[in-house]
């Protein structure tokens, strides 16, 4: 008992070598770059469902959340990193075993029959705070690893969204492609009538028959793409490829009336790559007092007893008592180089929680100014494609009443069928950059 409680207070009075954490200090801008908003409150902090109001795009997410294997085999790997924390915490605590014997023999003279009982004890005092750095550092490897998980989650709902708009941008360009086709033709049918009534040449109808053909070559090309936007779709929901629902199109998709981007300093907290490389590096800080923990003696205590019976009789009890310490003397530098190494990385995993940081506010400037610009530039195509349409109908009634070429009207009818395509890719941008700016600032992980 004495033995026992010196070495309990040896462990007491130990030490933990090695660095403790402290968070490098990090001076975030003011103010994001190309950010006119001044609230401060963020469009990163709202649930991606008020985010992407339709029911039917929020269906999808919900079901990308509980099948796409991404989220999955990151859940994996939290449970991985749960299993290596307990199996490290294990070390701080002694090893007992136990073993029951029974022996039976016979002799000349008579039997002799024996039950043996024994038990073993291991401890390494964990001294020097071996032991406790490892926990400290699978711990943080845990947390980093939850972390991992939300930035998977939050780009895969980024990612269901920009592909559910791709695939609703292509819906709406393939509608315009068919309307003007049918509108094509009929200008085609009213262009061979005045041909051969002798009102128009045959080069007429030869530009009515090409305008047709490139609307109709556009159609198939369309719906080859649609079908590759459904097929990445259902990659993203974990499923074999198959037909997606549509809900809102593309002209009625939401769009926030402000898109706020908060302080810059709320980035730090917010964003799941910052907190998964931050944890990487309280990992590898602890990683460092694990190496030089090793640089000293290693002190154990190991006991082992037990006794023997025969029958009801007792033969007798043995027990044994020891401690120790262990110490390398010669390894050609290995254990010392093992430090090195430890703070080496330390120093990267400081560099990347830096890179990490100094990466997100850039990609909110980028997502801030995109989405102003994009919706600038969405505003003048509506403004163009208005006008657009305006001549294609006046020079098709031109036209109809011989009062303009056809040259006149095959100029104003491309130039509208042009400006339709550019809208729709103006409000794909439009949203896109939404979705950019949402992840940029952190949007998606919560549940």
């Amino acid at each position: 008992m004495k033995a026992l409680a010196l070495s309990l207070a040896i462990v007491l009075a130990g030490c933990t070598v090695g660095p403790n954490y402290q968070r490098p200090k990090i001076v975030p801008p003011t103010v994001y770059r190309g950010d006119t908003n001044t609230s401060t409150s963020s469009l990163g902090d709202e649930k991606w469902w008020a985010v992407f109001d339709d029911p039917v795009l929020q269906q999808l997410i919900h079901a990308a959340l509980a099948q796409n294997y991404d989220v999955r085999i990151a859940a994996t790997r939290i449970l991985q990193a749960q299993a290596r924390l307990g199996i490290t915490r294990a070390d701080q605590f002694p090893t007992i075993s136990g073993a029951l014997a029974f022996t039976a023999q016979k002799i000349s003279f008579g039997k002799f029959a024996a039950t043996q009982l024994q038990g073993a004890l291991s401890y390494d005092f964990d001294f020097w705070g071996r032991y406790r750095r490892a926990t400290e550092a699978a711990r943080a490897n845990l947390l980093a690893s939850q972390w991992s998980r939300r930035t998977v989650v939050a780009t895969l709902v980024s990612s269901v969204a920009a592909t559910y708009f791709q695939l609703r941008e292509l819906d709406l360009t393939l509608e315009v492609s068919q309307r003007t086709l049918a509108s094509r033709r009929q200008s085609l049918a009213l262009t061979e009538t005045l041909a051969n009534g002798g009102a128009t040449s045959l080069l007429d109808v030869k530009q009515a028959q090409q305008l047709v053909e490139t609307a109709a070559a556009a159609v198939p090309e369309l719906q080859q793409q649609i079908a590759l936007a459904e097929d990445a779709l259902s990659d993203l929901l974990g499923q074999y490829p198959s037909d997606i629902p549509r809900g809102k199109p593309l002209t009625e998709q939401p769009l926030p009336p402000a898109v706020p981007a908060g302080l810059p300093s709320h980035l730090l907290e917010h964003r799941p790559d910052i907190q998964e490389a931050e944890q990487n590096l309280i990992a590898a800080n602890a990683e460092i007092g694990v190496a030089r923990a090793q640089l000293f003696p290693d002190v154990s205590l190991t006991g082992a007893g037990g006794g023997a019976a025969n029958g009801l009789s007792h033969l007798g009890t043995v027990y044994s008592l020891t401690a120790g310490a262990t110490q390398q003397i010669f390894n050609a530098g290995r254990l010392r180089s093992n430090v090195r190494l430890s703070e080496a990385e330390q120093q990267q995993q400081l560099l990347v929680y830096q890179q990490t940081i100094q990466t997100a506010f850039r990609e909110v400037s980028d997502a801030l100014v995109g989405y102003q610009r994009n919706r600038e530039s969405r505003e003048h195509q509506e403004l163009l494609t208005a006008a657009a349409r305006d001549a294609s109908s006046l020079s098709d009634l031109r036209y109809r009443g011989g009062a303009a070429s056809y040259l006149e009207f095959l100029t104003n009818e491309t130039n509208f069928f042009s400006a339709e395509l550019n809208l729709a890719r103006a409000r794909l941008a439009e949203r896109l950059s939404l979705v950019q700016l949402y992840n940029s600032l952190g949007g998606g992980w919560e549940q």
